[in-house]
């Protein structure tokens, strides 16, 4: 299957295929004409998993080399995907505690209308 192929059926951006292909990943063929066969598009989709869950270009093309590795490479990739886990974390916390302020700020502006200066 060619990359167009790929992202007709699959809705894979082209950009993606290109990164995939830049990093040697894929099937054979010349960049930019290659087949990509049923390990590629597995590949592929663990490319697009880790985008979604915020991994860099960089970050992405090393766990996939570390992938290659298999088995002995799990630890690594284990590291990696807590390092990601814990900044997600991070993030989380840091939107509760804006919403918490957010809540605290409407609370006070709430609780002010029911002063003279609000009343109709």
């Amino acid at each position: 299957m060619t990359g167009e192929e790929i992202s007709k059926r699959y809705m894979v951006p082209m950009e993606i295929l290109r990164e995939y292909e830049s990093w040697d990943l894929c099937g054979a063929g010349k960049p930019g004409h290659r087949e990509y066969d049923d390990r590629d598009l597995e590949r592929i989709g663990l490319v697009l998993t880790l985008y979604s869950v915020g991994f860099s270009p960089e970050e992405t093309e090393f766990y996939m080399r570390l992938e290659l590795g298999g088995a002995e490479t799990g630890r690594q990739r284990i590291q990696m995907l807590e390092g990601r886990r814990k900044a997600a974390l991070d993030e989380l916390h840091r939107a509760e505690q804006q919403i918490r302020s957010l809540d605290c700020l409407r609370h006070e502006i709430a609780g002010d209308e029911s002063g003279p200066e609000f009343r109709t």
